[in-house]
């Protein structure tokens, strides 16, 4: 896709969310389902099942996914696919890359081994690899828009409202 079909692509739903913005909030919604033989919760992810469990340093097997890991993962899928449609509204010729990242966790915090210990990422790294001869300052435009615009990115940088709520039955 070049920075011409992506306009085409977009500018009816830009136009349609800028006369009516509320169509523009959509609820994403994810759904999984508790096992009932092991500490294990099979998500749906729209494409097929995916299974989170313990990690193996909190006493998993290392056999279902890791929830830090999807985690980073989302982060990796979302900050790939919004690099590429800048890149391409930007007409930044990108021959290949790749996207990565890291983040460090203190088990004890989510084990309740040290009260003071922070459950969650203290730090998240993101990485682009990319093949290109675009000179610096459209790569430096590039990342600001590409951070700008993830949303996962976006979501982890500035907490939004969250809730927890339960029901039986």
């Amino acid at each position: 896709m070049d920075a011409t079909a992506l306009r085409a692509l977009q500018a009816p739903i830009k136009d349609k969310y800028r006369t009516a913005p509320d169509a523009a909030v959509i609820t994403l919604k994810a759904r999984g389902t508790l096992d009932d033989s092991k500490i294990a919760c099979k998500v749906e992810t729209g494409r097929a099942i995916a299974e989170a469990g313990l990690h193996p340093a909190t006493g998993g097997s290392g056999a279902e996914l890791c929830s830090g890991d999807m985690l980073l993962e989302a982060l990796v899928a979302c900050a790939g696919v919004t690099l590429k449609a800048v890149a391409t509204a930007l007409e930044i010729p990108l021959r290949s890359g790749t996207v990565s990242a890291e983040g460090d966790l203190d088990f004890r915090g989510t084990l309740g081994v040290d009260k003071e210990a922070p459950v969650g990422f203290r730090s998240i790294r993101l990485f682009f690899e990319l093949d290109t001869d675009a000179p610096e300052d459209k790569l430096a435009q590039l990342l600001k828009l590409t951070e700008r615009y993830c949303v996962v990115f976006q979501t982890l940088n500035h907490k939004p409202e969250l809730s927890v709520a339960t029901t039986t039955v």
